[in-house]
């Protein structure tokens, strides 16, 4: 079935991760569910999903679960997050630094041996387009694979300058010609 109208995609970032101070992209760690009120605000702020769809991250299904108990969300593999190759795993404090890079060529740099976010716009694209041609649907994803949804609309080195705070919601229309915009980082 194609796209013949208008499809909303309501982006939520997942809870904060039970991190261990290491570059986690790829790596499936657990969310943070802790903070109970916070969920209950999320859930207050948006409506009650037609369509879950989530990311098949832990983080990601664990957030949806919080967020609509009584919803199993569908996992999509194209909204996983970036893969940073060689970057996974490492410490923080031993990624490389790139020096003073253009937002274009950090947006093109695969030098980890993962994805460049070019690569995660692409693939991100395409399956939030697929998401669409079966109508609006609300996500679970990361921060990246928001970025690369902003990045539909306004291209991959503007996107990379977007904040996307865990447990906020961003929202576009994919159009049969286009995307819009219709919020970002909205928390409730």
């Amino acid at each position: 079935m194609g796209l013949l109208a208008s499809s909303v995609l309501t982006l939520v970032r997942h809870a904060p991760v039970v991190g261990d101070g290491c570059m986690y992209g790829r790596r499936d760690l657990a969310a943070n569910c802790t903070d109970v009120a916070a969920f209950a605000q999320v859930t207050a702020m948006l409506p009650t999903p037609a369509r879950l769809i989530a990311s098949p991250a832990i983080r990601c299904i664990q957030t949806a679960k919080m967020l609509w108990p009584n919803q199993m969300p569908t996992p999509a593999s194209a909204l996983w997050e970036q893969n940073f190759g060689d970057w996974e795993g490492l410490p923080y404090a031993q990624l490389p630094d790139l020096g003073d890079v253009s937002a274009t060529d950090l947006a093109a740099y695969r030098g980890h041996g993962g994805e460049s976010f070019d690569d995660v716009v692409a693939r991100v694209s395409a399956g939030l387009r697929d998401i669409a041609r079966e109508g609006s649907a609300t996500c679970v994803v990361h921060a990246g694979t928001i970025r690369a949804a902003i990045a539909m609309a306004v291209g991959a080195p503007g996107a990379l300058a977007f904040s996307v705070d865990n447990l906020s919601a961003t929202q576009i229309t994919i159009l049969p010609d286009g995307v819009a915009i219709n919020y970002v980082n909205r928390s409730a």
